[in-house]
């Protein structure tokens, strides 16, 4: 595989870090007590602080220097003077460590003490650093000119989802992504178990596919020499809990389905079944939107969100429509005792892909789905 200039010059600092007897890849614990962000929020003067991250930004001045570290919370700056981290005659460690073998993109560990530059900025004087993992590859950082103009962005869609380590990394409002979804499946866990109700586990390896009509993926049990399939879906293990005797019983599952790909379909994706006895699908509505409004307020405190340039309520009660109706008042069809041909006719009149295999339910369905 052919290098890039950068990644050899990389790996050239890797081995002087090597013989300077410095271990690029340490295996011990570092002892992390802070975070940037809370040290920005709960600035205090002269506090001791010991933090890791990655070093985004480094300005070299003679022998006083500016960083920035990023972790997990945020971005903070640093500053680095040769004489606090060299206190002897020895100035190696920052003449050729700091200056020369660290880059961009190398995570290290920082021991040093909280102040305040002249112009304000938070920032933490640099005692003693130590490289905790070498990055042999560059990150894609963005610059910006005098115009405010950025070049080098991390924004092609394709790569941004292949790499998803490295979007993390350089477009920090994605990790509110990450963060927000995960505070989301809590507090839906956390409204179901308030109501009584189990989460369970149900088989992923299925020798029957059900509960959907989707192709399924194949494997093949070896010491049962028998197929098996990845679950469709996982909706008639978790009514067999309900005819064993539980009253609620939910999951957040790994469906998988060998079928096209899409914008808005995943071979790999993730659902939330629930299931409870002796209810109705109004009960049901009534109960998925209390959830949805509960977890609305829960993670973002309000009920209002902007979508593009509409606002969407997630206050209830929400409107209710059928179908019939729905179909009615955005395409001016009216299903109501329409024949599967003159269905599937106006399917065709109006660009809707369809096949002879679909019957009067399927094809309302796609009329739905499409309009």
């Amino acid at each position: 595989m052919q290098l890039s200039e950068q990644e050899n010059i990389r790996r050239e600092s890797l081995k002087k870090l090597k013989a300077y007897g410095i271990e690029p890849f340490p295996q011990h614990l570092y002892p992390v007590e802070d975070y940037a962000k809370n040290l920005i929020e709960n600035f205090s003067e002269h506090k001791t602080v010991c933090i890791a991250g990655r070093l985004m930004r480094r300005k070299i001045q003679g022998k006083a220097s500016f960083g920035t570290i990023q972790d997990s919370s945020g971005k903070i700056q640093l500053y680095f003077n040769r004489d606090e981290i060299c206190t002897g005659e020895d100035k190696s460690l920052y003449n050729d460590v700091f200056k020369k073998w660290l880059d961009l993109g190398d995570i290290i560990g920082i021991r040093g003490s909280l102040f305040k530059t002249r112009v304000g900025e938070i920032s933490i004087l640099v005692k003693e650093f130590t490289l905790l993992s070498k990055s042999l590859k560059p990150l894609p950082l963005p610059k910006t000119d005098k115009e405010g103009n950025t070049y080098d962005a991390f924004t092609d869609p394709e790569l941004r989802y292949r790499q998803r380590y490295v979007d993390l990394i350089v477009n920090s409002h994605v990790k509110e992504t990450f963060i927000k979804r995960t505070q989301i499946i809590n507090s839906m866990r956390d409204f179901f178990n308030s109501k009584g109700y189990h989460e369970v586990e149900t088989p992923i390896l299925q020798p029957i596919p059900g509960g959907a009509a989707a192709r399924p993926f194949i494997t093949h049990h070896n010491a049962l020499d028998t197929p098996l399939y990845l679950r469709i879906a996982n909706e008639l293990y978790l009514k067999r809990l309900i005819v064993g005797g539980f009253d609620g019983v939910y999951e957040f599952a790994k469906d998988f389905r060998n079928e096209g790909m899409d914008r808005t379909h995943n071979p790999e994706f993730t659902v939330l079944e629930i299931y409870v006895a002796y209810k109705d699908y109004n009960w049901m509505m009534d109960f998925t939107e209390s959830m949805i409004e509960n977890t609305a307020l829960k993670v973002f405190g309000t009920t209002e969100f902007t979508v593009g340039e509409n606002t969407i309520s997630f206050k209830t009660p929400f409107k209710r429509q059928s179908m019939r109706d729905a179909i009615l008042e955005y395409t001016q069809l009216d299903i109501d005792g329409k024949s599967e041909q003159e269905l599937r006719n106006w399917c065709l009149d109006n660009n809707i892909e369809v096949d002879k295999t679909m019957g009067k339910g399927k094809l309302i369905d796609e009329i739905f789905g499409e309009k």
